[in-house]
């Protein structure tokens, strides 16, 4: 072994040892006769940096993929990054602006070499900052959802589904975003509870006296008013059926509907009805045959059609035209009303409903199979509680809108002909002959025909992601695809897994007949302390690269996972990184202590580290077998707190204590090279969690290969375990527990050796164990308590500290007599309880057992007291 440093130092090793791998080629896969074991990653936003969602999602992945390689799997961790169009084109927008650049200024093509200089200088950034995080991505694959080959798939796709019937156009309500200026799926919606303003407007019916108070939150749709909705069952308005209303402000007159859709009990009863701003108005408007008038402009400003507050914008013209109906007689009150408003995810942006012409995916069919596929498990969800929201979701599922109005995407492939009709078309050529085909009275030109100015939805690309990385569209039968698909896990956020899981499951079975992954663990959101969740506006997000920089990558790694089962949130707080360092630092002062010892090939190995090595074998296969079962079901922060407490207590606490040889003493050959094989199995358990100081401890213990590496070192296989070492170290650990705190009361020095004597049926095997480490002059077995005594009970074995000559009897009787007293008291409440008939009945036969065990232990320590202070009288 070489020399090491006297503190393990971070900075000095993870660029080191992330540069070795990559250079050797560790993370890099190609198929061979091995069992692939493969994740795509899900793709960053090219417009993204590191933020701590990315580090725990990155983290789990990492996890996985390091066990699967030393499992002797042929691991494929493929990494990419998303085109993400509504956020990469406000980006470019912005840009532009700051340099004087209107983007409606420039041509399509410009623009988009705008936006492809600014992905080439800004995107990929995130993929370098997860190398700092000891990512093992195959980086030779790195893949990006608008490269010519992913865009060609989605091209092609579009083009397939619009041929079986699946995607068509329609003019419906969408989702508006007023600040993009697209329209966005309902998944890219955020529904947030805020505190608004009921207004309560009175229209006067037409030709009387009377008048209709309706209730909303958005008074400047009165201007697009086209009917009030009244339930033909109340009573209240039956003289109102055929009846007409005028709308405040605009005069103008519209019918009074009768529709059971009206809630009687709600608000007034009385509802207004605006058919181009409302998903259920237009419902109504198309059931009724009404008058539809769009009052909006794209921007969210209002249009020549409000007649009122034109080009200004809708939030501003809610305060005017409440004072201005307030004036006229119409504003009969306004409250405060809690309620639920859908903002864009991408920009913030409070959401329009607008009628629009979009095109649509036809959903039911693609669902059926990803629904079938999820129910009866082929596809697992970790944890298994989401399968019920999925399965709500896939079987309410909706059309989707995949049209965006946007430049920077894949562009929808329908070219139109001057007088409005379309064809579907890989290319503008494939376009002509297409039209020229099918009419052979005209006979169009390249120059005649446009091609559809809106681009696919960004998910319309990545739900293709686990085919397309492999080239699967480009070339369905190449050894990639067959090798690597379906791919074994997908590591996500739950608020993703009906736009982009369920899609991929869907697209699974559509294109290659099965599905895209087997298990889908579903990590949750990172929240502060105070279960905020972490965020820039909030300023309780830390950056990263700062952790990484201050607790070392492996001290992020475990601090994130320390608390971080699937499905549910991680309450982050930096004292799990610090706990994560100091983690590393025991590790690496362990492999100091070890490296430090001298070997004395002559000395016999002592009967205590005998022991200690059979029966850390044996606590070793026990806990591998534990382990391995967290793996299986993705219970990562059980594997990871497995593996902690096998090296911080197990190891570190008790093994090397065992087998340590005394001061400036040396060892013996068996005891170091047993102790050197069982730090090696311990750093195989540790590598996927620490990777890092894991490879920088296996380099040092001793001259290693290529091939010989701790990234591609065997995963341990678990062996027989020993169940009566197991026990019989729980007894000497307890005992030994006991003579210390014995030591500590009595004030009893360290160096002061101790003579115990046991009374009972106890097993000597780990005697020179208990000898060695409470520092033991004699182990004696006796018949009779001893008198000057201090004593505990182990498992019904009554043992003896002797203190003659070593604490004042007196006093020490007085404490026996207090502890008998207390013990008498206690045994009294556990019988009490025991004697009880409703809780007997009641409670589960483990929680009787531990009940019944601790009226055995007070039994005998009640015995035990009662035979010292006899012997003392």
């Amino acid at each position: 072994m070489s020399e090491i440093a006297a503190k393990y130092d971070p900075s000095k090793t993870e660029d080191k040892w992330y540069s070795y791998w990559m250079d050797n080629g560790y993370f890099h896969s190609e198929p061979d006769e091995r069992e692939p074991y493969t994740i795509v990653i899900p793709p960053p936003n090219v417009t993204g940096v590191l933020h701590m969602g990315h580090m725990l999602n990155n983290t789990i992945q990492d996890v996985l993929v390091r066990r699967a390689r030393m499992q002797g799997k042929n691991a494929c961790w493929v990494p990419g990054t998303d085109h993400a169009s509504i956020a990469t084109e406000a980006k470019v927008v912005r840009k532009l602006k700051d340099q004087g650049i209107n983007k409606w200024d420039l041509s399509r093509d410009e623009f988009l070499e705008h936006a492809w200089e600014w992905t080439h200088k800004h995107g990929g950034i995130i993929l370098e900052q997860l190398k700092k995080l000891g990512a093992s991505c195959d980086w030779e694959r790195t893949r990006f959802t608008m490269e010519d080959d992913l865009s060609d798939a989605v091209i092609d796709v579009f083009i397939d589904l619009y041929n079986k019937g699946l995607i068509y156009k329609g003019h419906r309500m969408v989702n508006w975003d007023p600040s993009a200026l697209t329209a966005v799926s309902d998944e890219e919606v955020n529904h947030k509870e805020v505190q608004s303003k009921l207004y309560y407007v009175k229209y006067q019916v037409e030709g009387t006296d009377e008048w209709l108070t309706i209730a909303t939150t958005r008074p400047e749709t009165i201007l697009g008013d086209t009917a009030i909705c009244i339930n033909p069952n109340d009573e209240r308005f039956k003289h109102l059926h055929g009846k007409r209303a005028i709308v405040p402000m605009v005069k103008r007159s519209i019918p009074i509907i009768q529709d059971e859709y009206v809630d009687m009990e709600f608000g007034t009863g009385c509802l207004k009805v605006t058919p181009a701003h409302d998903e259920n108005d237009y419902n109504l408007g198309k059931k009724h045959n009404l008058e539809t008038i769009d009052i909006l402009n794209p921007n969210g400003t209002l249009s020549e059609a409000a007649q009122f507050y034109v080009g200004e914008d809708r939030f501003v013209v809610r305060k005017k035209i409440a004072k201005d109906l307030e004036a006229a007689g119409n504003l009969v009150k306004v409250e405060d009303y809690m309620n639920k408003v859908g903002y864009s995810e991408r920009t913030d942006a409070v959401i329009e409903p607008r009628l629009s012409e979009q095109w649509f995916v036809s959903m039911k069919k693609l669902a059926e199979p990803a629904l079938e596929n999820v129910v009866n498990g082929n596809v697992q969800f970790h944890p298994p509680k989401f399968v019920n929201t999925y399965k709500h979701w896939m079987e309410n599922v909706r059309d989707w809108c995949i049209s965006r109005q946007l430049w920077w995407g894949q562009r929808i492939p329908v070219y139109y002909a001057p007088n409005g009709e379309y064809v579907v078309a890989k290319s503008i050529e494939e376009a002509v002959e297409k039209f020229n085909a099918k009419n052979s009275d005209i006979r169009y030109q390249i120059s005649d025909l446009k091609q559809d100015e809106d681009v696919v939805d960004t998910w319309f690309s990545s739900w293709l992601w686990p085919i397309s990385v492999f080239n699967g569209f480009k070339d369905p039968d190449n050894k990639d695809i067959n090798y690597y698909y379906p791919t074994n896990d997908l590591v996500t956020a739950p608020e993703i897994l009906f736009f982009w899981v369920a899609r991929m499951i869907m697209a699974g079975y559509e294109y290659r007949g099965e599905l895209p992954f087997k298990n889908v663990y579903l990590t949750g959101i990172v929240r502060d302390k105070q279960r905020r969740k972490m965020s820039k506006s909030l300023g309780n997000s830390p950056d990263p690269l700062d952790l990484i920089e201050e607790f070392g990558a492996d001290g992020v790694r475990v601090g994130m996972l320390l608390s971080s089962p699937a499905g549910n949130d991680l309450l982050f707080d930096e004292a799990l990184c610090l706990q994560g360092r100091n983690f590393s630092n025991k590790i690496w002062n362990s492999f100091r202590l070890i490296q430090g010892w001298e070997i004395d090939e002559n000395i016999p190995q002592p009967a205590e580290a005998k022991i200690a090595i059979d029966w850390f074998h044996s606590r070793f296969n026990k806990e591998l077998e534990i382990l391995d079962d967290h793996y299986s079901k993705f219970r990562l922060s059980d594997a990871l707190m497995t593996t902690y407490k096998l090296v911080w207590n197990d190891f570190c606490s008790w093994y090397l204590e065992m087998v340590k040889p005394a001061y400036q003493q040396p060892i013996d050959r068996a005891t170091l090279d047993a102790t050197v094989q069982i730090l090696e199995k311990l750093l195989k358990i540790l590598h996927p969690f620490t990777p890092f100081i894991t490879e920088e401890i296996w380099d040092n213990m001793g001259e290693r290969t290529k091939e010989d590496r701790m990234i591609i070192a065997p995963w341990p296989q678990p062996g027989v375990s020993n169940e009566d070492l197991l026990v019989g170290f729980e007894s000497a650990e307890k005992a030994i527990m006991e003579i210390r705190r014995i030591r500590n009361e009595k004030q009893i020095a360290l160096k002061e050796k101790l003579q115990l004597q046991v009374k009972g049926n106890w097993d000597a095997m780990f005697n020179p164990v208990i000898e060695k480490l409470a520092n033991l002059e004699t182990i004696e077995s006796v018949t009779e308590a001893p008198a000057s005594a201090s004593g505990f009970v182990v498992k019904g074995v009554e043992f003896f500290v002797l203190l003659e000559g070593l604490v004042d009897a007196d006093e020490e009787k007085e404490k026996l007599q207090k502890e008998l007293e207390y013990t008498k008291g206690f045994l009294v409440s556990v019988e009490k309880k025991l004697s009880n008939e409703r809780f007997v009945s009641g409670a589960p036969e483990q929680v009787i057992t531990i009940e019944k065990n601790k009226q055995a232990d007070a039994l005998a320590k009640i015995k035990a007291l009662e035979e010292q202070i006899a012997a003392m009288a």
